[in-house]
This record gives structure tokens, C-alpha cells and sequence, in this order.
């Protein structure tokens, strides 16, 4: 940042905080994009507002608005609202920076951000738990709000299935399949390389108790999405509206909707990411 001339309001302090994780790389393209923002704009100086935008297209895409039928407009705020209110009660993971029902670049009718207090190299089994809930919320909020279904959660279903399935075949997190690795990948000896995926040496009995446990943890993760939602539908409601009205809806705002949730632990569960990029 030594070249290029910051406005007094930039608090770097917010900025390190929402990119952790970035290699240096990452941070000298994110300064770039600040900088070019502020100067289409004619600014004198970069603002905290051109680094909210450089990060939300470096790690969202650039924005992508796609002409919506109203009924589409609403399943999509309802979905990401989910998404956003499970994030916010669940105690343990990251605080929601963002919700946005404008699409983005590589697909997305909306998104949800959420913010890491510090890089996470480890995670227990609560953390993944509370993470498939997140992931899970945007569906279980449209069975709430329409007693139906969209294709908009395929991409949330791939990626708790993928987490589900570890937790179980990965990291022995199945109390009915004990401490055992059934993931089958075999590392080379000579090599820090892994061969090709290949299936564990198991029976077939065992392949179909992974089958089982995989869909008990999801249902049980949709569950608890689900209680959550159900006993917050007016927050539901309200957020959805809003996010209807205004297309954006920062984190402050939705804190004070909520009210008073489970304090956020020191340790971040979710890596900043696009919550929701399947939404199609």
C-alpha cells in the first residue's frame, strides 16, 4: 500500500480481517482493484468502500445482475436468508459480513459472506455439524417459506454431502464406524503425491454404513437448520424482505434484527467464502 494514497477512514485493521487467508498475491491484486475502483471514480484517495468491493469481487466475482421473475427474486432472498440467519444463531462460526440477492460471475443469483476472526487449520466435529446446518439453511428456508423445493441448493447438497462424507470416512467422526480411514486413498511411498482415488478395503456391508451415516448426519444437520429457521420465521420474513427491498443487506443490519445470539468464538469455522455459489 506504500504507493497508493489512503483515506484516513480505511481501518486496516477490518481489511486484514476480512482477508484472511489471502496468499500476498491475493493482497497486492486486492489493493490493485481498490485502487482502480477509486480512481473510475475520481476519488482522491482509496475509501474503505473501494476495498469492500474489491474483496467482494475477488472472492464473489464481479457482479452480475440477470433479469428475475418476482417469484424467483423471492426464493432466492428466502434462500440466502436461511443461509444467513442459521450462520448468525448457530454459536461457533463465523459472523455474517454480507447478504446480497445480485448475482455474481461465476453463477450465483445471491450470496452469503461470512467473515473468519483468524485462519483455521482445524475444526472439530461441532464445527463441521454447525457448518452443514449453514449449508443446509438456504433449502430448509424454501420448504419453510413454500412448502417447496428449487434447484437453487444443488451446489449447498454437493458440498455438505462431500463434508458429511468425510466426517465420516475421513476423520472417523461416526460413533457407529469408529476412529477407521474408509477413504481408500493410498499415498506413495517415495512420493508426496497420492495415486488415483481408489475405493478403502471394505465389504460391501460397510460401504452401505457409510451410506447410512452420511444421510443421518445431513438429516440431522437439516434438522437443526430447521428448528432454527422455524423458531425464527419472523426474522426469516423480515430479512427476506429486506433483502427483496434493498437487494443488500450488511451484517450490522441483520445483528440488530436478530438481537442478542451466541457470542462468535475466537476461531472461525467457515473460510471466507461464497456460501451460496449454486444457486441457479
Amino acid at each position: 500500500m506504500k504507493t497508493v494514497k489512503i483515506a484516513p477512514s480505511v481501518d486496516l485493521k477490518i481489511v486484514s480481517a476480512r482477508t484472511a487467508g489471502f496468499a500476498g498475491a491475493d493482497l497486492a491484486n486486492l489493493v490493485n482493484e481498490a485502487a482502480l475502483l477509486a480512481a473510475r471514480r475520481d476519488k482522491p484517495a482509496v475509501e474503505m468502500k473501494d476495498f469492500d468491493e474489491a474483496i467482494d469481487r475477488i472472492i464473489a466475482g464481479l457482479e452480475k445482475k440477470r433479469a428475475m421473475s418476482d417469484k424467483e427474486r423471492r426464493i432466492v432472498a428466502y434462500h440466502e436468508a436461511g443461509h444467513a440467519i442459521v450462520a448468525s444463531v448457530l454459536p461457533n462460526l463465523d459472523p455474517v459480513h454480507k447478504i446480497s440477492i445480485i448475482g455474481r460471475g461465476f453463477g450465483a443469483l445471491g450470496y452469503t459472506m461470512q467473515v473468519p476472526l483468524e485462519d483455521r487449520y482445524l475444526m472439530s466435529r461441532s464445527d463441521l455439524k454447525s457448518q452443514l446446518a449453514v449449508l443446509l439453511g438456504g433449502r430448509s428456508a424454501e420448504e419453510i417459506a413454500f412448502a417447496e423445493i428449487s434447484t437453487g441448493a444443488s451446489n449447498d447438497l454437493q458440498r455438505a454431502t462431500d463434508i458429511a462424507r468425510s466426517m465420516v470416512t475421513e476423520y472417523g467422526m461416526s460413533d457407529a464406524l469408529g476412529a477407521v480411514n474408509y477413504d481408500g486413498h493410498r499415498g506413495s511411498k517415495f512420493l508426496d503425491t497420492p495415486f488415483m482415488s481408489e475405493r478403502g478395503s471394505h465389504s460391501e456391508d460397510t460401504a452401505q454404513q457409510i451410506d447410512v451415516e452420511v444421510k443421518r448426519i445431513l438429516s440431522d444437520a437439516h434438522n437443526e437448520a430447521r428448528r432454527v429457521l422455524r423458531e425464527r420465521r419472523d426474522n426469516l420474513d423480515e430479512l427476506a424482505r429486506r433483502l427483496l427491498e434493498k437487494e443488500v443487506v450488511e451484517g450490522d443490519e441483520l445483528r440488530t434484527l436478530l438481537g442478542p445470539t451466541p457470542p462468535k468464538d475466537a476461531e472461525g469455522t467457515v473460510p471466507v467464502d461464497v456460501i451460496d455459489p449454486g444457486v441457479a
